[in-house]
């Protein structure tokens, strides 16, 4: 955790709750797991340290084409899968593949410092 990030009981509540789940919650669920320590905690205060999180890199905030948004405790950059029966995310064990950007930069006057590569169709399962 960066020094600058005043560590609260709350803060660190929530990013438990992520690195506790192997799933990608949603905000809504973060709240509910959290209350059952903390059942003072509002939705809003889930938010904002859901943001400060990601601001400062212990997070990863996923969003899929706009439709909705889901939680990473794992900041380290890795790809998903989405099912796009359930619509669940699991992490997807794919080589990172770094050199992407150096090749778009190639290919633009953009500079491109980073990408963000999700995979789709149905989990095990939903494909049974």
């Amino acid at each position: 955790m960066p020094k600058y990030m005043r560590l609260t009981k709350q803060k660190k509540l929530i990013l438990d709750v992520l690195r506790r789940t192997k799933a990608h919650p949603a905000a809504d669920w973060i709240f509910e797991q959290a209350r059952k320590e903390i059942p003072s905690l509002s939705l809003s205060t889930v938010y904002r340290n859901l943001n400060l999180l990601k601001k400062t890199g212990e997070i990863q905030e996923l969003n899929y084409l706009g439709t909705f948004s889901c939680f990473d405790g794992n900041p380290k950059r890795h790809y998903h899968f989405l099912c796009e029966k359930c619509k669940c995310v699991y992490d997807f064990d794919f080589p990172s593949q770094h050199h992407l950007e150096e090749e778009a930069n190639k290919c633009s006057r953009m500079k491109v410092t980073g990408h963000c590569l999700f995979f789709y169709g149905l989990c095990d399962k939903c494909s049974e």
